[in-house]
């Protein structure tokens, strides 16, 4: 992995803090260029997942995309990370320029990195037939109806496929990434 290694990360309102912030500051620390991609320009909102609770009623601080995800192009990225909560990837499954990024990352092969209900995503872009994954409890059946094999494992890596399950396995999840970026 080298300072020119660039990952995108798409997301929009109601992303899941931990999720977005550790993997992007933990790339920025390894000197990877990260770019945010939303579908509007303006800032973004997440939530903070209270495990006691089960809730998600606390919001974050916002962030500024940088692009629109309309205007990406996947030439210009190694590798694309999806963020979960629950409100960010049922939004951006109703994106089809979204759903487009997603399907010219995994057919180029490059890593697509996934956590929490972010594989959502990949259900809704047809690329999980005959894959490993991992997700959220509550999406597992959709996973396994769009052909996938769900394990419960803190993350599962197949092929340029990473996922993991929840905010806890973010130290996994982020390191088979990175692993990633270096092969």
């Amino acid at each position: 992995m080298t300072r020119k290694t660039r990952v995108l990360i798409m997301s929009t309102d109601g992303f899941e803090d931990s999720e977005l912030y550790s993997p992007r500051q933990s790339l920025l620390d390894a000197g990877v260029r990260v770019t945010l991609a939303s579908p509007g320009a303006a800032p973004i909102r997440g939530t903070v997942y209270n495990f006691e609770t089960g809730h998600s009623p606390d919001s974050s601080e916002t962030i500024t995309p940088d692009m629109l995800i309309a205007n990406v192009d996947v030439a210009d990225y190694d590798a694309l990370l999806l963020p979960g909560g629950v409100v960010n990837p049922d939004k951006l499954r109703l994106d089809g320029h979204a759903i487009e990024v997603i399907r010219a990352f995994n057919t180029a092969g490059k890593p697509v990195a996934a956590i929490c209900h972010g594989p959502w995503l990949l259900v809704e872009a047809d690329v999980l037939r005959g894959r490993k994954v991992t997700g959220w409890y509550s999406i597992r059946t959709d996973l396994k109806n769009a052909g996938a094999t769900v394990e419960d494992k803190e993350v599962v890596v197949d092929g340029n496929l990473i996922t993991s399950r929840m905010p806890t396995d973010i130290p996994a999840f982020t390191e088979a990434f990175v692993a990633a970026l270096s092969a």
